[in-house]
């Protein structure tokens, strides 16, 4: 019937899309970052242009992601920066940079909803949808509150009132009573434990997904996630003491503060226990409404609360939510913890706190500002969501995106792009100290090479200690080759190699060249045989476990097709797997030199090792708490550990 030329529109392999809608077919300039954009409609019978339009928003035009667009009748579904709903009739789009399609399927418009899957990219990875999420519009009469009494949502239990305002044990520094053992989440604690001679002392089989332990008060705490339980058990003997059960799951273990088990859960609310009988002293529902959707085969408030709640200066910090995007935003919630009164709420949402526009304004190429939660941190100064710092008092320092180079100021700190519950070890998201990150696939490894940077980490005053990629292996690489190592919190950067970079002029690509590579320098390395997920930093050694590392993968990817080769990856598959155990290492904090090794039937789940009271504490991927410990003795001469050095 009619031909005519089309723009490109496709990008990575994906097919140009014609879409049919509201009787026009529809194609669009939108392949790549310089398009113009138009949206042009012809008639289907005699291909005339009908409609002819371009974006009327001022945003960073990326290429089209590298899946299909979608349509329906009311709206064309392109995504060049992560779903643009453009209205054909009001010629207007309407951008929504935080939730995108997964790689060539794309979303999925049905039912009156939107069906996001899960994805790989690496763009706006603060702020953008994780998960297979199912998004509706708006509801005119299911907004929630912004002002919600109090009365509806403190709770008060048969033992408010009657805990001791003493000062707790937990002052203990041995002690290790919340996550990551301090509100810095350094995973560092003041306690000697001997290297050699460690035994298993006792095991407990508590549930089937444990959060890694807390200690305090000669009890170890720790949350069973799929059975919504907090376990109290004797830190000394691993003998039950008590246990909890929440309106939901609890991700993360509790923060112990004098006499008090203090924790959230995704069921909306945050809980105090006595940490002495598990009984209930308050609830206050942290959600401002009591609404539920499904999650994860579970019911969920809209607004669910991670299990680790901050304690900082008497004062219990928590959000609640799961996007500044979705369901009104997140609730930033000051609590008493001795009583649960509100001290001050803050609502994090989709606009700016000083110009009421949209947070998406503050885009910067492929970064956004953090919109997602995470578990609380605080140095004393601010409480940190991510990279996102708080003053104490709720009131964020800054609302737009700080560059990744901007990594001197006062608020450097220990935090994960992706959350520190993330165990995904995504190849673009790993923990870092300093104070900014970048997104998407030209930005995601820049991070890595100017910061300590890798997965997990620990730190005390002075040092970062991590295990990370190796610098050279941060970006189109497709070995990962690792290494344990450590490095001052402000390390000198260096150039170190080239790296090839298209070279663009009047904003087409003209060829390529070398560009010099940054990073930073270590103060010790160590090509290790253990893939790490787990580490803690003692006054005498660095302890650090995870399965066994059977495969070189730079030498494989050389002879991939060689049999020796495949067994090896299959090997490997079965280590990350937990079947093949794992390996338990101490080395020395200054070195780096080995001081001893344990072959461990066991493997612990992500970041699920910590030390307290002279024990090494472990909750595993098969659902039990260990306790590791050695005989009581003299500390090891120089010469002696020098002896065990050399043997190892």
């Amino acid at each position: 019937l009619w031909q005519v030329p089309h723009h490109p529109c496709g990008h990575m392999g994906t097919p140009d899309d014609i879409l049919v809608a509201g009787g026009l077919v529809w194609n669009g300039a939108v392949a790549q970052g310089r398009d113009s954009g138009t949206i042009t409609g012809r008639d289907p019978l005699t291909g005339q242009i009908k409609s002819e339009f371009t974006p009327d928003v001022e945003t960073h035009w990326f290429h089209h992601r590298c899946y299909r667009a979608k349509a329906t009748d009311k709206y064309l579904l392109y995504s060049r920066t992560g779903i643009e709903f453009i209205d054909h009739a009001a010629e207007h789009w309407i951008c929504n940079h935080w939730v995108r399609g997964a790689c060539h399927y794309g979303i999925m418009p049905c039912n009156g909803l939107i069906y996001a899957p899960q994805h790989p990219c690496a763009c706006y990875i603060e702020a953008k949808l994780y998960g297979f999420t199912t998004l509706a519009p708006p509801s005119l009469t299911m907004q929630p509150r912004r002002e919600v009494p109090d009365a509806e949502r403190l709770t008060r239990g048969p033992t408010f009132g009657q805990i001791a305002n003493r000062k707790s044990q937990i002052e203990n520094p041995a002690d290790w009573p919340t996550f990551r053992h301090d509100a810095g989440r350094s995973g560092a604690v003041k306690t000697t434990i001997q290297p050699t001679g460690l035994k298993r002392t006792w095991s407990s089989k508590l549930g089937s997904k444990l959060s890694t332990p807390v200690v305090a008060d000669g009890k170890l705490f720790v949350a069973s996630a799929d059975d919504h339980s907090v376990h109290a058990i004797d830190a000394e003997t691993g003998r039950p003491v008590w246990s909890f059960t929440a309106g939901g799951r609890v991700d993360s273990p509790p923060t112990i503060w004098q006499g008090r088990a203090l924790f959230g859960s995704v069921d909306g609310h945050v809980y105090c226990l006595s940490a002495g009988d598990g009984s209930l002293a308050w609830r206050y529902r942290a959600a401002p409404e009591d609404w539920r959707m499904l999650a994860y085969d579970q019911i969920e408030s809209l607004w669910p609360v991670h299990g680790s709640v901050l304690v900082q200066d008497g004062v219990l910090y928590c959000v609640a939510g799961r996007s500044m995007f979705v369901d009104g935003g997140l609730r930033m919630l000051r609590l008493d913890p001795k009583t649960g009164r509100k001290l001050s709420e803050t609502i994090l949402d989709d606009k700016d706190p000083v110009t009421g526009e949209n947070l998406q304004v503050h885009i910067q190429t492929l970064n956004m500002p953090v919109a997602l939660p995470d578990i609380l941190s605080s140095d004393g100064k601010y409480v940190y969501m991510r990279s996102l710092p708080f003053d104490l008092q709720g009131k964020r320092k800054y609302v737009s995106y700080i560059p990744v180079q901007e990594q001197q100021g006062d608020d450097l700190h220990l935090f994960c792009p992706t959350g520190f519950l993330d165990d995904s070890l995504w190849h673009r998201t790993y923990w870092g100290y300093g104070r900014a990150w970048a997104s998407g696939a030209g930005g995601y490894h820049k991070a890595g090479r100017v910061i300590p940077a890798g997965r997990p980490l620990v730190y005390d005053d002075k040092t970062v200690y991590g295990y990370g990629r190796l610098w050279q292996y941060y970006r189109w690489s497709t070995p990962l080759e690792f290494h344990l190592f450590a490095a001052k919190k402000q390390p000198e950067i260096v150039k170190a190699g080239t790296e090839r970079k298209a070279v663009k002029k009047a904003g087409k690509r003209v060829g390529s060249r070398n560009i010099p590579v940054t990073r930073f320098v270590p103060d010790w390395s160590d090509d290790i045989s253990v893939q790490i997920n787990s580490m803690v930093l003692t006054d005498n050694a660095l302890f650090a476990a995870g399965p066994p590392d059977v495969e070189d993968e730079e030498q494989s990817v050389k002879t991939l097709l060689d049999p020796g080769t495949q067994k090896k990856l299959a090997e490997q598959s079965e280590a990350f797997q937990g079947n093949r155990g794992a390996l338990l290492v101490a080395v020395s904090r200054n070195g780096g030199e080995k001081l001893a090794a344990y072959s461990l039937d066991f493997v612990p789940r992500f970041d699920g090792l910590i030390a307290a009271n002279g024990r090494l504490y472990i909750s595993t991927l098969s659902g039990d708490v260990l306790c590791l410990s050695n005989a009581q003795g003299p500390p090891l001469s120089p010469a002696e550990q020098v002896v065990i050095a050399a043997r190892e």
